[in-house]
């Protein structure tokens, strides 16, 4: 093994008696180089980056062959910071670089979500008259698409034009990456007509692009759409993955459709699929959403009794729905059992229950979840403070909700249009017209919009009562944010 050629010495003593052995730089090199590529593939990548690191000291070039084989390893192991190093310390040392050193970089880079940085090196690449290749654009693309904020799809679709001006044609990779940032972005008609443009080019849609796209339908209630989708891909002689079959589910399920999931369960088990924890979740959701609370813990049973292991999603499908028909105590033992097994309960977990203790009027034990969450390291969101504020509201004790507005904006969470809804709402209805009215005020001196809810209860608790707030002219002057 690597680390026996190195023996008890470090990587600097190995590299001082090379130099004191030999003073040629050139074979110093070579036997550097050696010993860091066998390095890395015996896996031994802090090894590996040692060698590379200290190589620079005593002015040894290495070759841009084991530094790829470093650069990989490295992003491989998500050491993305150390990778990018590594490539700025090639082009400081002036040592070769190649296509598959940039394209490696770049998808570290991507994959860490630093995408201005893999921008710059992409740059760094076309001024040293490398030509990227449809391996670059892709890693650039799907980088924007999985990992870029508002405007990525634009950004994507910009370079995947840029290819085409370029004369490197997109391949299946390429559509398939655009095809699920946009239905990830809730367009799936732009996905859509991409399918459509991809089967013009020649490229044959395999089960990846057509699962995006069902995926997609399917999350926007489309499940009629997404099943003609499903049968044009077994037409086109691509069988259907466990992917669709949970696509597909979910979809039933959301529409609380139970028969037409449990059908959908029992085809994939005759076509050979295992159903896996997504698979087993959505049942279960698709049990709570349609009333029945009879199955669900038996579905959790064979779970257990099975191969495939609960996760914290399971447990949280579980909690929600017993806490929806009431039954607190069991969501208790349910959060008691998960911890049992290591599984640490989320922040969806907490928004749950301390959802269902406000429903329940126990606004004061939901405040004792919320002092657990800082207690375990989660970091409440503004629908925390929202849930607390509205039980509180709904039991009519508008202090106690004005103290959570208050401890909410002490902990670095800035109130939105929802939180002044739940506030307007309960001081209208306890006939605080007037306060109710400057918490509204409030709301647009901060850059707040007023959405739907708020128009509809300035509508129903003030103007139907004969009080006319005065910014009623804003409200219709201005759009109404859904």
């Amino acid at each position: 093994m690597c680390r026996n050629v190195v023996g008890r010495f470090s990587c600097g003593a190995v590299l001082r008696v090379l130099g004191n052995v030999c003073d040629n730089v050139c074979a110093n090199s070579i036997i550097v180089d050696m010993l860091m590529m066998r390095c890395v593939r015996k896996g031994e990548v802090e090894v590996g980056f040692e060698f590379f690191d200290k190589a620079g000291d005593y002015g040894l070039r290495l070759s841009v062959w084991s530094c790829n084989r470093l650069i990989g390893l490295l992003v491989k192991e998500e050491k993305f910071g150390r990778a990018e190093f590594v490539y700025r310390e090639m082009g400081k040392r002036r040592g070769e670089v190649n296509l598959m050193t940039f394209n490696m970089v770049i998808n570290g880079l991507c994959k860490a979500g630093r995408l201005r940085k893999a921008e710059d090196v992409f740059e760094d690449m076309l001024v040293k008259g490398i030509l990227p290749s449809v391996v670059t654009y892709n890693t650039l693309i799907d980088g924007y698409c999985k990992k870029g904020g508002a405007g990525k799809m634009y950004k994507a679709d910009a370079l995947m034009k840029e290819m085409v001006e370029k004369k490197i044609l997109p391949n299946e990779i390429t559509y398939n990456a655009v095809i699920d940032g946009y239905c990830k972005d809730e367009n799936v008609y732009a996905g859509m007509k991409l399918l459509k443009e991809m089967e013009g080019s020649g490229l044959k849609p395999d089960v990846r692009t057509y699962n995006c796209l069902i995926n997609g339908l399917c999350c926007l209630g489309k499940v009629d759409e997404a099943l003609v989708l499903r049968d044009k891909m077994v037409e086109n002689g691509v069988k259907s993955s466990l992917v669709t079959y949970n696509a597909l589910m979910n979809g039933y399920s959301k529409k609380k459709m139970l028969n037409e999931c449990k059908e959908l369960f029992d085809d994939m088990v005759k076509q050979g699929l295992f159903p896996n924890v997504f698979t087993y979740n959505t049942l279960i959701n698709a049990h709570f959403r349609a009333g029945d609370v009879e199955e669900p813990p038996r579905l959790h049973k064979s779970m257990l009794d099975g191969t495939v292991s609960p996760n914290v999603s399971t447990y949280n499908s579980l909690i929600v729905g017993y806490s929806r028909e009431g039954y607190i105590e069991e969501a208790n033992r349910l959060v008691d059992d998960m911890k049992e097994k290591d599984l640490k309960p989320d922040l969806v977990t907490y928004n749950i229950r301390i959802g269902a203790l406000c429903k329940k009027g126990e606004s004061r034990e939901a405040v004792k979840l919320l002092n657990e969450m800082s207690r375990v390291g989660l970091i409440p969101i503004q629908l925390t403070y929202n849930t607390l504020m509205d039980g509180y509201c709904a039991e009519g004790n508008l202090r106690a909700a004005l103290n959570v507005m208050t401890r909410m904006e002490k902990e670095g969470r800035r109130p939105n249009v929802a939180t002044y809804n739940v506030l307007i709402k309960a001081f209208c209805e306890k006939g605080k017209l007037k306060e109710a009215n400057e918490f509204l005020n409030k709301m647009l001196e901060r850059g707040l919009i007023p959405n739907h809810i708020t128009y509809d209860i300035v509508r129903e608790k003030m103007l139907e009562r004969g009080f006319v707030p005065d910014i009623d002219v804003h409200l219709y002057n201005n759009p109404v944010t859904s």
